[in-house]
């Protein structure tokens, strides 16, 4: 039966299980357990109404309800809208006065702080700080936050959303900070609940008919819907039957059966169809035509018109203009856009909002029941009066002056054909992004205003000496904040196009140079060596000028990419005399470190970093924070290649603060820095902040996927993450990115290793070398060595498998194929992408390719995997417990069988700090293989397993699927669903589920840590 209820005044039937589900997240929240879930469904179908009734339910048990919406203004966004009427509200509530005052960086949404800027960095101090309100909120009450219409939100409020649901408040308290994790009341008055989480609660609803394949919200739901705290509700139509007793339950005189199967059969399961239809049926004046009498068409739009013509002629008046201006509506804009008497209005207003067309809202605003309503009135208006009204609008909207407005003024102005005013209220508009940290909105109004400009006469255009190669120029950079590279580089070249044969030459070269820089970016080196030389050519290096050194310090690293080190280092030599006879110092520094770079080893020397910090002082002293961040890199750079992962770290935290405190968060060598400092966090073995600092770069850099993800990957796939390979490749589905593709790869590698698939491993390695090498050929990407050591592995089990099984023939052709990989890792280790020998990381990978290369030619050799130990031994780990295990492998072959075991156990050890689930029970399969360990008593009264059936037991305890444990270990599915009788059978279970709780209260299996898949 149903769900019935009348809290909001219309009955509330069915959706039983859906209201009980989140009613039930609603509960766990008010008990420190935060939770969010994703409402979907088709418009209409009933979203607002089932969360009506949650909110309901959470004001009942004493839950604050904090209810955001969502705009449509077309391609114009209004940055954090929804987030905005939320502070709104907490701001009217004296309880939150303290949290408010605790964050201060939200005030710039409420209107009241300092404006913040287009950069990460200010975009990350408003997301933390809106986590941490929320958070210090929920200690003062619990709370709920209903977003509505999320298909309309913007870039911005997406990308908050994303933080908050995969980083922020729905995270438990250790990952919150440590004050918060250690109980410290974190807002003044507010009591501590020490260990507990935020009691918050996040609904947020869309519409799925509305999600076309290149919607911009899919790929966002797509990843929330993968975090463990997310859930996804779907509303389907509901049954004829429900819809049925919805209509009855509707009217107060029985409704005749002919008129509810009609609109049963209409309503085609939508919940607002079925109310539309009867009201229109109800509300229909005798004699005239109504639903009976009608030939209603099934769409809902014409449905809605049927009773908006049944309002007065001034009420119709009022709900036309309301539908110009959007879904919701400030009475006041109303007021002067409508020009009514006051007493009329009201009673226009009066009648709407009794006919339930509007609803009155929080803010003195009125809001359409539903988007629906507003699109269909907003659909029949005449075109004259369509435009009369948007201009009236932007009318109002200019003279008010508020610059958080001017996305909407924009929108008006352009429908209302005053493209004047759409081109001065889209640069505001981009103006406003910028400051409050949208770089995505300002691209998109930034886009708008390049699109109006041809359009808008001279001398109607804004008067601050732009054009539309210095706009182009400055898209370009809105693109790289938001990052969008390839989009900057289009952008880019489109300032080129437009600069076009007029340009003075300076002009046309800073459109080169910058280009060049770009297309660096995205790895077209030989495109930005093309550009650079132009640039170069086109500025005569007497008389010195700013121009032709910037041009010449772009070139220098251009021909550096490409190999022409004479060239590079020829034109260095000549800026940097240049530079310095201007006081160029900036440039100076630039050309300092473009010379350490062509010196090979220099940086991991100390000569290279005095160097190296030289420069940096000079751009430091100049200001330029770009110049400065690529000094921190190298040093830092220099330090990994050289194994001082410590040191390494202390420069990135220099850096990573720096570009915090100059907000360029988002700069390339910016991002260079966030991925080496979570790489180095992976490589010292410490997982947990790798993972913790990945999923912030995810959600401030959402488009570098290579840079934000990628060491994240390299811990999930350790730990045993079936999805590590898909979301690997992923990264490389769209555009060629060169970071994106060397992370994929790797991952791929070493998945395909861990499966046994030695054919798909060396397919991958040759594939992953072709395409990341130069385009000139000369120098084998770095990662190559990794590459063909993680190949190797697999080649090293397939030939030793082969030699086995009595095959020497398949043995030989493996053998072969493992020379050429190691021939490879030799190479790329001694001339790497700068042409000299790798550090002490590439050395390592090195040993053990020359380790995993013995093994296939002749078995596992002691002295081989010795060295390999030794040479990871510089700090990584999780690879020396690796090649620990193959070490323990090998001296259990010899017959040394207590170094085995010490080797074994160290390497266990590792695994189990880690959380690498698959190595550890590599290991524990050695361990039990080799009877290097005593086997553990069993349990008193508990069964006795085989060393298979317990394997077995490992991975139904998992989850695994009978074919899915036969991959696994090798076995058909028939051997595999024999083992699982046998397990059943022993442990008297009835089936799997049973067999897996028994076993755990018997202690023959463990719990996984929280890390394990």
């Amino acid at each position: 039966m149903g769900h019935v209820s009348q809290t909001f005044g219309t009955p509330f039937i069915g959706r039983a299980d859906e209201l009980a589900r989140l009613t039930g997240v609603l509960n766990r929240a008010h008990a420190g357990d935060p939770r969010a879930v994703l409402v979907a469904g088709d418009a209409g179908v009933g979203k607002t109404r089932t969360l009506a009734e949650a909110a309901a339910h959470a004001t009942d048990t004493g839950m604050t309800v904090l209810t955001g919406h969502c705009v449509d203004l077309g391609d114009v966004g209004l940055p954090y809208l929804p987030f905005t009427e939320i502070l709104g509200l907490l701001a009217a509530d004296e309880r939150f006065a303290p949290a408010l005052a605790a964050h201060p960086a939200v005030d710039r949404l409420l209107g009241s702080g300092a404006d913040g800027g287009s950069d990460a960095g200010g975009r990350l101090r408003l997301f933390e700080g809106m986590a941490g309100l929320l958070a210090d909120a929920a200690e003062v009450a619990p709370l709920l936050l209903v977003l509505e219409d999320l298909h309309w939100a913007d870039q911005s409020s997406r990308d908050l959303l994303r933080f908050l649901l995969s980083r922020g408040v729905l995270q438990r308290p250790q990952a919150l900070g440590p004050a918060r994790a250690s109980g410290t009341p974190t807002v003044a008055g507010a009591p501590a609940r020490r260990g507990g989480a935020p009691r918050l609660a996040i609904f947020a609803s869309y519409r799925a008919d509305d999600l076309h394949r290149r919607h911009p919200l899919r790929p966002l739901l797509a990843e929330l819907v993968r975090l463990p705290a997310v859930d996804r509700l779907e509303l389907r139509p509901m049954a004829d039957a429900e819809v049925a007793r919805l209509v009855r339950a509707l009217h107060t005189d029985p409704v005749p059966d002919t008129t509810v199967r009609r609109i049963v059969e209409r309503a085609e399961g939508n919940a607002f169809y079925a109310e539309e239809l009867l009201a229109a049926t109800a509300d229909a004046v005798p004699g005239e035509p109504g639903l009976e009498g009608s030939a209603v068409p099934s769409g809902l739009a014409d449905v809605l018109l049927i009773r908006f013509e049944q309002l007065s002629a001034t009420a119709q008046q009022v709900l036309r203009t309301a539908a110009v201006a959007g879904r919701r509506v400030e009475h006041e804009l109303l007021r002067d856009a409508v020009q009514l008497p006051e007493e009329e209005l009201e009673s226009a207003l009066r009648e709407a909002v009794g006919r339930q067309l509007l609803v009155p809202a929080e803010g003195g605003t009125y809001t359409f029941r539903h988007a629906l309503t507003r699109e269909a009135v907003y659909a029949d208006l005449l075109p004259g009066e369509r435009v009369r009204l948007h201009r009236a609008f932007a009318g109002l909207l200019a003279a008010r002056g508020r610059s958080a407005e001017s996305a909407e003024r924009a929108h008006h102005s352009r429908e209302s054909h005053d493209l004047a005013d759409a081109l001065t209220a889209s640069l505001e508009a981009a103006d406003h992004a910028a400051r409050v940290g949208a770089p995505a909105e300002e691209l998109r109004h930034l886009e708008a205003a390049l699109d109006l400009w041809p359009a808008v006469a001279p001398e109607e255009r804004p008067q601050e000496g732009l054009d539309t190669v210095t706009l182009t120029l400055r898209a370009s950079g809105a693109a790289a904040h938001a990052g969008e590279s390839h989009r900057a580089v289009s952008l880019t070249r489109a300032a080129l196009a437009r600069a076009g044969s007029d340009a003075d030459s300076e002009l046309a070269a800073r459109v080169r140079y910058t280009l060049a820089g770009n297309l660096m970016r995205v790895d077209s080196l030989k495109a930005a060596f093309t550009y650079s030389s132009e640039a170069l050519a086109m500025i005569p290096a007497e008389p010195p000028s700013r121009t032709w050194v910037w041009a010449a310090a772009t070139h220098v690293m251009a021909a550096r990419h490409m190999g022409h080190e004479e060239d590079a280092q020829r034109v260095a030599r000549q800026a940097l005399i240049v530079a310095e006879e201007l006081q160029l110092r900036d440039a100076q520094a630039d050309l300092i470190i473009s010379q350490v770079g062509l010196e090979g080893r220099n940086r991991r020397a100390a000569e290279g970093r005095v160097r190296l910090g030289e420069a940096r002082e000079l751009a430091r002293s100049a200001g330029n924070v770009s110049v400065e961040m690529r000094a921190l890199f190298n040093l830092a750079i220099g330090c990994y290649e050289s194994g001082e992962l410590d040191e390494c770290l202390t420069w990135l935290s220099d850096g990573l603060d720096r570009a915090g405190r100059a907000r360029a968060l988002a700069s390339p060598y910016a991002l260079e820095l966030r991925y080496l400092q979570a790489l180095v966090l992976y490589t010292l073995g410490r997982w947990d902040e790798c993972a913790r600092a990945a999923a912030v770069d995810a959600d401030q850099l959402p488009t570098a996927a290579g840079f934000a993800t990628g060491p994240a990957l390299y811990v999930a796939l350790a730990r045993g993450d079936q999805g590590a390979a898909d979301r690997a490749r992923a990264l490389i589905a769209g555009p060629f990115d060169w970071m994106a593709t060397l992370v994929a790869s790797i991952v791929l590698t070493d998945a395909d290793t861990l499966r046994g698939d030695a054919e798909a491993a060396v397919a991958r390695v040759h594939s992953t070398v072709a395409t990341l090498t130069d385009e000139a050929g000369t120098n084998h990407p770095d990662v190559g060595v990794r590459l063909a050591a993680l190949a190797l592995a697999a080649v090293a089990d397939r030939a030793e498998e082969l030699r086995l099984t009595g095959d020497p023939a398949g043995a030989r052709h493996w053998t072969k194929t493992a020379t050429e990989l190691v021939e490879l890792a030799r190479v790329t280790a001694t001339k790497g992408e700068d042409g000299s020998q790798q550090g002490p990381e590439g050395l390592a990978w090195l040993a053990r390719a020359e380790a995993e290369w013995t093994r296939a030619r002749s078995g596992p050799d002691v002295a081989a995997w010795e060295k390999a130990v030794a040479a990871f031994a510089y700090g990584d780990p999780y690879e020396l417990a690796r090649c620990r295990r193959r070490l323990a492998e090998a001296l259990l072959t010899a017959d040394r069988r207590e170094e085995a075991a010490e080797q074994a156990r160290a390497a266990h050890d590792t695994a189990v700090r880690l959380g690498a689930v698959p190595l550890r029970e590599d290991v524990e399969t050695l361990i039990r293989r080799g009877r290097l360990a005593p086997a553990p008593a069993p349990a008193q009264g508990a069964a006795s397993l085989t060393s298979r059936e317990n394997d077995v037991l490992r991975l139904l305890a998992r989850g695994r699927t009978n074919r899915q444990i036969g991959e696994e270990l090798f076995i058909s599915g028939k051997t595999a669903s024999v083992h699982v009788s046998n397990i059943l059978a022993k442990l008297g279970a009835a089936g799997r589920t049973e067999a897996v709780a028994i076993a755990y209260r018997q202690g023959l299996i463990e719990p996984e840590s929280p890390s394990s898949p």
